[in-house]
């Protein structure tokens, strides 16, 4: 049945019935997963079309919920979302949960970006991949990947929700690790692997909660029901939604992940950090809007954990040398903006969704200009190893530098309308906070034009065997949308059709931010920090040689940043060893305690049975006399109580 839904109907009432391209809703979803089933189980034979397959899903999918969303158009603000269910899950009678999807305003958001942006980033890895044996897994991995993140943006259930968190989970460790024949790749994977099964206890145990105090685990009877709970229950859930959101989006203090999964092939990172996984935290705390409204402490923690994780990213983005974990600590930093938004209530839910989707038009930008990079320097990552690259690759230059204008915040690019509003509605909250993403914004300035220069200006660096070239049209054409969509998506978001704040306004609402000064001196305040952070950058950098070897010789802050700020030094003391000392213990107790009781019963019977075998002679005789002397022994004792 397919149903549209108003705001009203997400509280809990009965909508009215629908028709038409809606009942089609499930074939976003199914496309890509039926693919990469085929896909992975078409043995040899799918080595001839397996990428062909695996680009046409997520198309497929795109055009569907484009015309799904020009559909919604047609509709009012209030009737535009539209549920559809599927089957019962758990049909118990207190435990009742029907599995199905919901497109509304934010979802269909999500699904344009991971189809859309998705499609691009498969047509790329046709070139990217081209000569890699197991390219036909790698597309089978890809709409897996895709498929998993489309049920858990199209989900209207928070146990369904879980279904597709887990499954990005499971597609992301299989593509973090897909060059497994290198340690570091599948050292990688795995290290990705567990820490998000940290944070996915944190969901578990939130869809536990509210199974237990609702007896539902839907968004409408969640939702609806979650105010009169009480603010104790609305602040464990978004706590735990919270630890869910870290792990899946790399924030803090489960954020050391993301810089190892750069091991995987370029365009997993730019799927991961542009149009799935890391997007789905704050996907989740704005989806979960009427759990945080009714949490003001959980909602601070959010904006906690944002402002920290945004300054941390950029901080570490600064002393990489690798192209692509400067570019994970970007993403990072700007995850960071995205749930400071979010944990800002009504005032900020619709800018984190505005700097989301902007972002994945310029990241996954940037993130294939990287990969572009690396197919024509051998694979190099080091960029004290390019230099001078402009003139050879002038169209992943030209796209690239598309990319860093639009994160940096440079009008009229993408970023600057939608990052700019994130500061706004800090400094409208908190001038602390606002303090804190402007200073982020200025250090996003540095590292990005120290990334630009060392990689496309200045002299050339490169090894001997290095022979740049631009790449072909099958990895430049996916650059130059994603640079298109880098220069309009912000404007094209910010105004067409009312803009995107009142485009959402009906799922996550709005409350205007009311700042103590003027907003241009505000904007121009934000430029000027910007244009400090590329000063800053041309007289660190830019003005100096850059070494082909890193210097050893350098601040405590750029050893602490290179080292990810400790991240991993952190998680070893306070959790890897003190877990280690855990297990030996528990190991030993079992070895000692409970093994040691059932052995020694063990012992302890085998020890009499030993005894006891001694008087089982064999012999009949024996036998024979033992019964007589029994029968004498009775007749004995008989005869003493007789006479007593």
């Amino acid at each position: 049945m397919t149903t549209p839904v108003s705001a009203l109907a997400l509280a809990g009432e009965q909508a009215a019935h629908a028709s038409g391209v809606f009942s089609l809703l499930w074939l976003i979803v199914a496309i890509p997963a039926v693919s990469a089933a085929v896909i992975l189980l078409s043995g040899r034979a799918g080595n001839a079309w397996g990428h062909l397959l695996g680009c046409a899903a997520p198309i497929a999918s795109f055009v569907l919920g484009a015309i799904m969303f020009f559909s919604m158009l047609g509709r009012g603000p209030e009737d535009r979302a539209v549920a559809q269910q599927l089957y019962s899950f758990i049909p118990l009678p207190g435990y009742h949960v029907e599995a199905g999807l919901l497109l509304d305003q934010l979802s269909v958001c999500f699904v344009l970006l991971i189809t859309g942006v998705g499609s691009i980033i498969h047509v790329y890895s046709l070139g990217y991949m081209e000569h890699d044996e197991r390219r036909k897994r790698f597309f089978g991995y890809l709409n897996l990947f895709v498929a998993a993140m489309l049920l858990l943006v199209l989900a209207n259930d928070f146990l369904v929700v879980f279904i597709g968190w887990e499954g990005v989970g499971l597609a992301s460790y299989l593509l973090i690790g897909f060059w497994q024949h290198k340690h570091s790749a599948a050292t990688a994977a795995k290290k990705a692997f567990v820490v998000n099964r940290v944070g996915d206890v944190g969901l578990s145990l939130a869809v536990m909660l509210m199974l237990a105090t609702f007896g539902t685990s839907s968004f409408a009877g969640v939702f609806s029901h979650v105010g009169a709970a009480g603010t104790g229950i609305a602040t464990a859930l978004g706590f735990l939604l919270l630890l869910g959101a870290c792990g899946k989006s790399a924030q803090f203090p489960l954020q050391s992940w993301l810089l190892d999964a750069m091991e995987g092939p370029t365009p997993v990172s730019a799927l991961i950090h542009a149009a799935t996984m890391v997007t789905a935290g704050v996907y989740l705390v704005t989806r979960s809007n009427a759990i945080f409204d009714q949490a003001p402490v959980a909602q601070t923690a959010v904006v906690a954990v944002g402002t920290v994780t945004l300054l941390m990213g950029a901080i570490i983005g600064c002393a990489k040398d690798d192209i692509k974990k400067v570019l994970a600590g970007s993403t990072m930093s700007q995850i960071g903006y995205m749930m400071l938004a979010a944990g800002l209530g009504p005032v900020g839910y619709a800018f984190a969704i505005f700097h989301l989707l902007t972002h994945g038009f310029f990241k996954a930008d940037m993130f294939l200009g990287a990969g572009s990079v690396m197919h024509g320097m051998n694979d190099e990552v080091n960029m004290r190893r390019y230099g001078a690259l402009r003139k050879l690759m002038p169209i992943t230059f030209g796209t690239f530098f598309v990319g860093y204008l639009a994160i940096i915040g440079i009008p009229p690019f993408a970023g600057f309308f939608s990052k700019d509003k994130i500061i706004e509605v800090a400094f409208a909250s908190n001038f602390w906070i606002g303090l804190c993403a402007l200073v982020g914004a200025g250090i996003t300035a540095f590292y990005m034009t120290r990334l630009v220069y060392m990689t496309y200006l200045g002299h050339k660096r490169w090894a001997k065997d290095a022979h740049p070239h631009e790449s072909p049209s099958v990895m430049t054409v996916p650059l130059i949308l994603l640079a298109i969509l880098s220069t309009v998506g912000g404007a094209g978001l910010a105004y067409l059709g009312g803009g995107i704040v009142n485009w959402l306004e009906p799922v996550v609402g709005e409350k205007e931010a009311h700042l103590s000064f003027p907003l241009v001196l505000l904007t121009i305040v934000t430029l000027l920090v910007v244009l400090l952070g590329i000063a800053c950058a041309w007289l660190f950098v830019a003005r100096w040689d850059v070494p082909v070897v890193a210097p050893t010789k350098v601040s405590p802050i750029t050893t602490a940043a290179r080292r990810d700020l400790y991240g991993d030094a952190f998680n070893e003391v306070v959790l890897m060893r003190p877990g280690q000392e855990v297990t030996r213990g528990l190991v030993s107790f079992d070895n000692r305690g409970v093994d040691g009781v059932v052995n020694g019963l063990a012992a302890f019977f085998g020890g009499v049975s030993g005894r006891v075998r001694r008087v089982q002679t064999g012999f009949v005789r024996s036998y024979a006399l033992v019964m007589i002397g029994g029968a004498a022994l009775v007749v004995v004792s008989m005869l003493l109580v007789r006479l007593s």
